[in-house]
């Protein structure tokens, strides 16, 4: 089983997040805030209710996510990671990551302390080096900041050390984009993480891109930005294993891995979701609502069953975001049905144009794919889709509200 807890809380709001969090605001100090406390005391509730019912199940990953995790004294953290090994059996190996901003890292000793509370692998949010397009994006650190952050870690000891990192930035060129890919590189992380831009509904980037107050790159250039980025990682070493994850051999996230293999995971936290044994429930996204689901060991009450229908759509989707694809002979162990034989003629246009590979038993998308994968995701949903539910409307559109690009 995986483990993902959501820490809802950051210094400022990032310009383009849509995740739930709340700002507590610059001046702030998280270990004495009250919101803070409130939240770690009904995490901890919310574990002991999770151990009772599966308390024992053996546990891969644990992964902390947010909002901004390293507000959390590392004191804190080691208490939760301490709790988990007691209810549940924490592997010896277990990959436990933290995602960090790089000024959390670089004014305290707070790397080395999170090592030694359990931690072994920290995910290090830089986004740009560029000072400028910090500012524009909401980011509260500067690119120094991100160099500093990152010889602390490895100065703690860690051995598994991500960089988060972001393209299609307004004002950001290619050239900018690619030397930027360069000084991470020389900053040698184990792992890089590259996502394109999405203007998320509702939050301030989207308003003023709307407004024309910021302007993105030509979609030319971030299609360049993606393609050329890429290249220039596997040249230097980085496996391009998924759409928007590099990593050196053997440095993979295996949390992320889990998700797209279809491993079971509990989600601890305000809005975080779970899925164990074909259930899927989300807890609630406001604080005290989540609170009282927890006191009253209530969070799954509305839980989904999963559909064989919905767990094939979800499968197609995700192993697809993968280099290595989708096994064809899961795909009709799942569903009983041929899925090149149901999509032959889109499969066969796809092919041709080198947007997908088959290979070895496997569908999969080439780098010209992943480029272009909502359209094909899309595509493959609706024929899959039909094939599965001839006599009726399927799931593909309300997956389809899931899909995230490169």
């Amino acid at each position: 089983m995986l483990v993902y807890i959501h820490v809802p809380f950051c210094r400022t709001r990032c310009r383009y997040c849509a995740f739930h969090s709340t700002a507590l605001g610059r001046g702030v100090n998280p270990a004495s805030s009250r919101l803070v406390r409130d939240y770690v005391d009904t995490l901890l509730l919310e574990l002991a209710h999770w151990a009772d019912i599966h308390g024992g199940a053996e546990i891969q990953t644990v992964f902390w996510g947010g909002g901004t995790p390293s507000l959390l004294p590392p004191r804190i953290v080691g208490i939760v990671l301490e709790r988990l090994a007691r209810y549940f059996n924490l592997v010896g190996e277990a990959e436990i990551t933290l995602e960090a901003n790089p000024e959390s890292l670089r004014a305290r000793a707070w790397a080395a302390e999170y090592r030694a509370a359990g931690v072994n692998r920290l995910s290090i949010g830089i986004q740009t080096l560029d000072d400028t397009v910090l500012r524009m994006i909401g980011r509260s650190h500067k690119g120094g900041d991100s160099l500093h952050a990152a010889f602390a870690a490895r100065e703690a000891g860690f051995a598994n050390i991500s960089l988060d990192m972001m393209w299609g930035l307004p004002g950001q060129g290619v050239r900018q984009w690619l030397q930027t890919l360069k000084d991470a590189v020389r900053m040698e992380p184990d792992h890089i993480s590259s996502y394109g831009l999405t203007l998320e509904p509702g939050t301030a980037l989207e308003r003023a891109s709307g407004e024309g107050r910021v302007v993105l790159p030509p979609e030319r250039d971030q299609s360049i930005m993606f393609m050329e980025g890429a290249a220039f990682l596997e040249a230097n070493g980085y496996l391009h294993y998924e759409i928007s994850n590099f990593a050196r051999m053997g440095f993979q996230c295996r949390h992320n891995l889990g998700y797209w293999e279809g491993q079971d995971y509990l989600g601890l936290g305000p809005s975080a979701t779970s899925t164990i044994a074909g259930r899927r429930w989300t807890n609630p996204a406001d604080h005290k609502a989540w609170k009282d689901k927890a006191r009253l060991g209530s969070l799954d009450e509305n839980a989904e069953a999963l559909t064989v229908h919905a767990r094939a759509l979800e499968m197609l989707m995700l192993r697809l975001r993968t280099a290595r694809g989708l096994r064809l002979k899961d795909w009709r162990n799942i569903t009983g049905r041929n899925l090149l034989a149901d999509s032959r003629k889109l499969v066969q246009a796809m092919h041709e144009n080198d947007l997908v590979r088959i290979r070895h038993g496997y569908l999969s998308l080439t780098r010209s794919g992943m480029l272009v994968s909502n359209t094909i995701l899309l595509n493959l949903f609706e024929r899959a889709d039909a094939a599965l539910t001839p006599d009726g409307p399927g799931a593909s559109k309300i997956l389809a509200e899931s899909l995230c690009g490169p």
